[in-house]
């Protein structure tokens, strides 16, 4: 007797039945990743909320009117007491001494095939939520989009899927994380697309957009149809201030690079200092304590503070005086290795840098300027969107947020110069620049990814043969886990057609040889399977 329909589709949900020539079945996979990471985001704001209760007695949107009003004393203690715990679930979950983001998201997508480790993801989310509860002055999206990387790696392994749906996967965890978090669901999809991914591929598209859509639905669910910023309906009083939208991009690419600067200066010096583990945090909730004597505006997400910026609540000197506030903060949050991301943070500092220069604007020209709130959105946008690298999703995100088309030319004039600018005074992304620290160039396209991630060992053909015969100073040799950039170097420089690998224990006994042929033969294939997956 034959079976069922339904018995022949359920049948084919068994890992081995899912291949990369059953699209509706990635589909299904990506649906249900985009629902998990939709609950793991609510449950990571929930507990941002449970550690903010139990530190300040308020919730994150309660906290910068509960900061106000607490004594010094109490402002200055809960960040320092709160870093000893982070720093105490540091040592004891996260062997490499950091939480993970977005970053190491962009490195699983390179190196790992899109594999990312449970116990990692969870303790990373974890320690971030417990940060952000104790007044570190980092983001809550940055944590959401690894937890939701993470779930679609576990979802990927099992299934049993080749690296190249799994990263399509982890694109839609991605996707997902973000849109649920921002209620914006067409930015989740480019946020994925343009930065962990990097690229467009007609076939990763589908998937992606499936789980930011279900992530979305999730959050409208439970949370209800509300954006991450109540803003005010802004109009723009004359198409002549095109010239200010331009000036205020080149203003927002200054102080993403002062931002960026910063944060590397600070974590370069604070890995000179030999301080241990579990009391880098503490040190550096005491020195956010300080900062939170005069501008409590500083402590945890700061989604509150952002939020009165966007409305035109603060005056110059507070605006200028919080941007400073804020980057002191949060480069002082990254050195001392609490949890948390960068995107809301890059997120206050734009609206604050907007709404300042939106008062200056209407000092000067009060005639044709637009009220300051909405110059802060359009810095909002603008300096995210250099900071993070992702100039198409984070206008999507503030334009979701205000649905006017009129302020989306604003925001695409400011976005394109900020983001242009600093590409051409840094030449990287935050997220690249953290990669470029650790030896991955990921933005330098797949020829460069290729040549430093192949190894010798998976190009060498092993032999046995040259056992025994000595091996002059002169020779050039390689090891096994040297690069195929290194491989290339040697033969090129040396113009042989073979170079010996060895062994680093006995570098005086060869273990293989490595062919130039077959090198750029692998390395030729890579490309080409590499063009594949980006293209189609």
């Amino acid at each position: 007797m034959s079976a069922l329909p339904e018995e022949e589709f359920f049948r084919k949900l068994h890992p081995r039945h899912f291949n990369w020539n059953r699209q509706p079945a990635v589909w299904l996979l990506a649906l249900l990743i985009g629902i998990a990471a939709g609950y793991a985001t609510i449950s990571l704001r929930l507990l941002i909320d449970l550690f903010t209760l139990i530190s300040f007695q308020a919730t994150e949107a309660t906290l910068l009117d509960a900061a106000t009003q607490l004594d010094w004393p109490m402002r200055l203690t809960i960040p320092t007491i709160g870093g000893l715990g982070v720093g105490i679930a540091l040592y004891f979950l996260l062997p490499r001494g950091r939480t993970e983001g977005v970053a190491d998201v962009i490195e699983s997508r390179a190196l790992h095939g899109g594999t990312i480790p449970l116990k990692t993801g969870l303790a990373s989310a974890t320690i971030a939520t417990l940060s952000l509860g104790v007044g570190a002055s980092s983001g809550r999206e940055g944590p959401a989009i690894h937890l939701g990387g993470t779930l679609a790696s576990i979802i990927a392994r099992r299934f049993q899927h080749p690296p190249r749906i799994a990263r399509i996967l982890l694109g839609a965890g991605v996707a997902a994380a973000v849109s649920a978090s921002f209620n914006a669901p067409l930015a989740g999809v480019l946020f994925a697309l343009e930065v962990i991914l990097g690229h467009y591929a007609p076939r990763a598209f589908a998937p992606i957009v499936i789980a930011s859509v279900a992530g979305s639905v999730v959050c409208r669910l439970h949370i209800g149809d509300m954006p991450a910023f109540i803003i005010p309906h802004y109009t723009i009083e004359s198409f002549w201030e095109g010239p200010a939208f331009a000036m205020l991009g080149v203003v927002s690419a200054i102080v993403a690079v002062a931002f960026i600067r910063s944060v590397q200066f600070t974590d370069r010096w604070a890995r000179q200092i030999a301080i241990p583990l579990w009391a880098r945090p503490a040190i550096g909730g005491f020195l956010i304590g300080l900062i939170a004597l005069a501008f409590p505006h500083v402590l945890g997400v700061g989604y509150g503070a952002t939020d009165d910026a966007l409305k035109g609540q603060y005056s110059l000197i507070l605006l200028l005086s919080l941007v400073v506030a804020k980057i002191a903060a949060t480069t002082i949050t990254m050195a001392s290795r609490f949890g948390g991301g960068v995107f809301s943070p890059s997120l206050f500092i734009g609206a604050m840098t907007g709404g300042a220069f939106g008062i200056l604007a209407g000092q000067i020209f009060p005639d044709i300027a637009s009220q300051s709130g909405l110059y802060a959105i359009i810095g909002m946008a603008a300096v995210s969107a250099a900071i993070l690298g992702a100039p198409i999703s984070t206008t999507l995100i503030v334009f979701e947020l205000t649905g006017d088309y009129a302020v989306m030319i604003a925001l695409m004039i400011a976005s394109s110069i900020s983001t242009l600018l600093t590409q051409a005074m840094i030449g990287k992304s935050f997220f690249h620049m953290q990669l470029d620290a650790r030896g991955l160039h990921a933005s330098d396209g797949p020829q460069r990814l290729l040549l430093e991630t192949i190894r010798v060992e998976e190009i060498m053909t092993a032999d046995s043969s040259g056992l025994g015969q000595t091996i002059e100073d002169e020779t050039p040799t390689l090891f096994p886990d040297e690069t195929l950039e290194r491989a290339l170097d040697i033969l090129d420089k040396s113009d042989l057609e073979t170079v010996l690998v060895v062994d680093r224990k006995t570098p005086t006994q060869p273990i293989g040889y490595v062919y130039h042929k077959r090198a750029l033969q692998i390395f030729n294939r890579a490309l080409v399977e590499a063009n594949i997956e980006e293209h189609r």
